[in-house]
């Protein structure tokens, strides 16, 4: 974990804690349905952490399963996060994630508004 500092003009950045991927048991990103930067991971301790954003978090989970994939092979949880946005496989994935992702929020918005200015009968 590294510590971001602004000193006058100069950004700094402090390594505050190390941790090994091997040891990773578990990340949770809380509540997979909702737009928030919180998670979990699980060592032999739990860490809360905030990440900048939500996509931020997903990068952040698919960085760590790619790694675990390539280099350990091991039972890596992942949970309370949407499957869509995690695997690669999905219809949402590309490079360009965070524009997948809001064009995806704009398509539900646009349906709810639509179906607000329906008529009831």
């Amino acid at each position: 974990m590294v510590k971001h500092l602004r000193v006058d003009r100069e950004e700094k950045y402090e390594i505050v804690e190390e941790w090994f991927l091997k040891d990773l048991e578990m990340i949770d990103g809380k509540e997979a349905d909702t737009d928030n930067p919180y998670f979990d991971m699980h060592f032999h301790k739990v860490y809360n952490l905030e990440a900048y954003s939500c996509a931020s978090k997903y990068t952040f989970a698919r960085t760590l399963n790619k790694l675990n994939e390539m280099y350990l092979k091991k039972d890596l949880k992942i949970v309370n996060f949407d499957d869509t946005y995690l695997n690669d496989d999905s219809i949402w994935s590309s490079n360009n994630r965070d524009c997948l992702v809001l064009m995806r929020i704009c398509f539900y918005a646009s349906n709810l508004l639509c179906l607000s200015l329906c008529p009831l009968s």
